[in-house]
Protein backbone atom coordinates (compact mmCIF):
# COMPACT_ATOMS: atom_id res chain seq x y z
CA UNK A 1 0.00 0.00 0.00
CA UNK A 2 1.16 2.97 -1.16
CA UNK A 3 1.94 6.13 2.00
CA UNK A 4 -0.88 8.20 2.51
CA UNK A 5 -0.44 11.09 4.66
CA UNK A 6 -4.03 10.86 6.01
CA UNK A 7 -3.91 7.39 6.54
CA UNK A 8 -0.21 6.90 7.87
CA UNK A 9 0.21 9.76 10.14
CA UNK A 10 1.03 9.12 13.64
CA UNK A 11 0.26 12.30 15.82
CA UNK A 12 3.28 13.59 17.33
CA UNK A 13 3.05 13.68 21.64
CA UNK A 14 6.48 15.78 21.38
CA UNK A 15 5.66 19.09 22.49
CA UNK A 16 5.13 21.35 19.38
CA UNK A 17 7.79 24.17 19.06
CA UNK A 18 10.39 22.54 21.50
CA UNK A 19 14.13 22.00 20.52
CA UNK A 20 14.85 18.91 21.57
CA UNK A 21 18.59 19.51 21.15
CA UNK A 22 18.68 22.40 23.26
CA UNK A 23 20.21 21.88 27.23
CA UNK A 24 18.02 20.01 29.56
CA UNK A 25 16.76 17.29 31.71
CA UNK A 26 14.34 15.02 30.16
CA UNK A 27 12.39 11.93 31.57
CA UNK A 28 11.65 8.63 29.36
CA UNK A 29 9.57 5.85 29.29
CA UNK A 30 10.29 3.45 26.57
CA UNK A 31 8.69 -0.07 26.12
CA UNK A 32 9.53 -3.40 25.03
CA UNK A 33 7.29 -4.46 22.07
CA UNK A 34 4.34 -6.04 22.54
CA UNK A 35 5.07 -5.26 25.86
CA UNK A 36 7.14 -8.55 26.42
CA UNK A 37 8.64 -8.93 30.11
CA UNK A 38 11.95 -9.74 28.52
CA UNK A 39 14.28 -7.07 30.72
CA UNK A 40 13.63 -8.54 33.85
CA UNK A 41 11.78 -9.88 36.87
CA UNK A 42 11.03 -8.26 40.04
CA UNK A 43 10.64 -10.65 42.92
CA UNK A 44 10.17 -8.13 45.97
CA UNK A 45 10.87 -5.38 44.74
CA UNK A 46 14.21 -6.19 43.65
CA UNK A 47 15.33 -6.28 40.14
CA UNK A 48 16.87 -9.55 38.20
CA UNK A 49 17.84 -9.17 34.94
CA UNK A 50 17.48 -11.02 32.45
CA UNK A 51 20.69 -11.66 29.72
CA UNK A 52 18.35 -8.78 27.66
CA UNK A 53 18.50 -6.68 30.65
CA UNK A 54 21.76 -6.98 31.14
CA UNK A 55 22.64 -5.95 27.37
CA UNK A 56 19.80 -3.29 27.78
CA UNK A 57 21.58 -1.53 30.94
CA UNK A 58 25.10 -1.41 29.31
CA UNK A 59 23.78 -0.02 25.81
CA UNK A 60 22.35 2.36 28.37
CA UNK A 61 25.30 2.67 30.34
CA UNK A 62 27.13 3.63 27.20
CA UNK A 63 25.38 6.55 25.75
CA UNK A 64 27.33 9.12 27.32
CA UNK A 65 30.26 7.82 25.26
CA UNK A 66 28.19 8.12 21.94
CA UNK A 67 26.72 11.65 23.46
CA UNK A 68 29.83 13.53 24.89
CA UNK A 69 27.11 16.16 25.88
CA UNK A 70 24.77 13.36 27.52
CA UNK A 71 25.07 12.56 31.43
CA UNK A 72 22.41 9.56 32.83
CA UNK A 73 20.60 10.72 36.01
CA UNK A 74 18.52 7.99 37.97
CA UNK A 75 16.86 5.08 35.42
CA UNK A 76 15.53 1.57 35.90
CA UNK A 77 14.56 -1.43 33.97
CA UNK A 78 11.18 -3.40 34.69
CA UNK A 79 10.32 -6.39 33.03
CA UNK A 80 8.35 -4.62 30.01
CA UNK A 81 9.64 -0.93 29.80
CA UNK A 82 12.77 1.13 31.21
CA UNK A 83 12.61 4.63 32.85
CA UNK A 84 15.52 7.22 32.34
CA UNK A 85 16.27 10.67 33.10
CA UNK A 86 18.99 12.11 30.37
CA UNK A 87 20.58 15.31 30.74
CA UNK A 88 21.53 17.27 27.54
CA UNK A 89 24.15 20.03 28.08
CA UNK A 90 25.95 22.50 26.12
CA UNK A 91 27.36 21.73 23.05
CA UNK A 92 30.37 24.31 23.68
CA UNK A 93 33.06 21.53 23.53
CA UNK A 94 36.33 22.33 21.30
CA UNK A 95 36.09 18.80 20.45
CA UNK A 96 32.26 19.08 19.04
CA UNK A 97 31.78 19.27 15.04
CA UNK A 98 30.63 22.63 13.49
CA UNK A 99 28.00 20.39 11.73
CA UNK A 100 27.22 19.16 15.27
CA UNK A 101 27.04 22.35 17.31
CA UNK A 102 25.11 24.06 14.43
CA UNK A 103 21.82 22.45 15.45
CA UNK A 104 17.51 22.71 14.02
CA UNK A 105 15.28 21.78 15.60
CA UNK A 106 14.28 18.04 16.29
CA UNK A 107 10.74 18.66 14.36
CA UNK A 108 12.17 18.58 11.07
CA UNK A 109 10.14 16.50 8.36
CA UNK A 110 13.72 14.77 6.91
CA UNK A 111 14.08 12.71 10.12
CA UNK A 112 16.21 12.65 13.06
CA UNK A 113 18.16 15.61 14.60
CA UNK A 114 21.34 14.93 15.19
CA UNK A 115 21.91 15.16 18.59
CA UNK A 116 18.61 15.66 19.69
CA UNK A 117 16.54 13.84 22.37
CA UNK A 118 15.33 11.71 19.60
CA UNK A 119 18.26 11.00 17.89
CA UNK A 120 19.66 9.51 21.73
CA UNK A 121 17.06 6.97 22.04
CA UNK A 122 16.61 6.53 18.66
CA UNK A 123 20.18 4.76 18.87
CA UNK A 124 19.74 3.36 22.15
CA UNK A 125 16.91 1.50 20.55
CA UNK A 126 19.16 0.40 17.68
CA UNK A 127 22.42 -0.52 19.79
CA UNK A 128 20.44 -2.83 22.32
CA UNK A 129 18.26 -4.47 20.15
CA UNK A 130 21.15 -4.86 17.48
CA UNK A 131 22.81 -6.70 20.76
CA UNK A 132 19.76 -8.54 22.06
CA UNK A 133 19.23 -9.76 18.50
CA UNK A 134 22.67 -11.16 18.03
CA UNK A 135 22.07 -12.91 21.55
CA UNK A 136 18.79 -14.49 20.81
CA UNK A 137 19.85 -15.33 17.39
CA UNK A 138 16.98 -13.44 15.97
CA UNK A 139 17.99 -10.85 13.24
CA UNK A 140 15.79 -8.43 12.72
CA UNK A 141 13.05 -9.14 15.38
CA UNK A 142 11.94 -5.88 17.56
CA UNK A 143 13.25 -5.44 20.73
CA UNK A 144 11.03 -1.97 21.47
CA UNK A 145 8.03 -0.36 20.80
CA UNK A 146 7.84 2.36 17.91
CA UNK A 147 7.80 5.10 19.98
CA UNK A 148 9.04 6.79 23.38
CA UNK A 149 7.53 8.88 26.15
CA UNK A 150 9.13 11.87 27.06
CA UNK A 151 8.70 14.70 29.59
CA UNK A 152 10.60 17.78 30.00
CA UNK A 153 11.90 18.22 33.44
CA UNK A 154 11.56 22.08 34.36
CA UNK A 155 12.45 22.11 38.16
CA UNK A 156 14.57 20.74 40.52
CA UNK A 157 11.24 19.62 42.75
CA UNK A 158 10.08 17.80 39.31
CA UNK A 159 13.28 15.95 38.98
CA UNK A 160 13.47 14.62 42.64
CA UNK A 161 9.93 13.64 42.72
CA UNK A 162 10.84 11.84 39.36
CA UNK A 163 14.20 10.42 40.60
CA UNK A 164 11.63 8.96 43.65
CA UNK A 165 9.56 7.85 41.09
CA UNK A 166 12.20 5.89 39.48
CA UNK A 167 14.02 4.58 42.25
CA UNK A 168 10.82 3.46 43.76
CA UNK A 169 9.19 1.69 40.74
CA UNK A 170 10.58 -1.78 41.36
CA UNK A 171 8.75 -1.72 44.96
CA UNK A 172 5.50 -0.58 43.69
CA UNK A 173 5.22 -3.32 40.81
CA UNK A 174 2.80 -5.86 40.55
CA UNK A 175 2.68 -8.82 38.34
CA UNK A 176 0.31 -8.74 35.68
Amino acid sequence: MPYDSNRHHRRSIRLAGYDYTQPGTYFITICTHERKPVLCKILSGTVNLTNIGQIVGRCWLALPRHFENVTLDAWVLMPDHMHGIIIIHNVDSPTMSAESAMRVPSNQPNGTCSGSLGAIVQTFKAISTRNANLLRRTAGAHLWQRGYYERIIRTERELVSIRRYVEENPAKYRQH
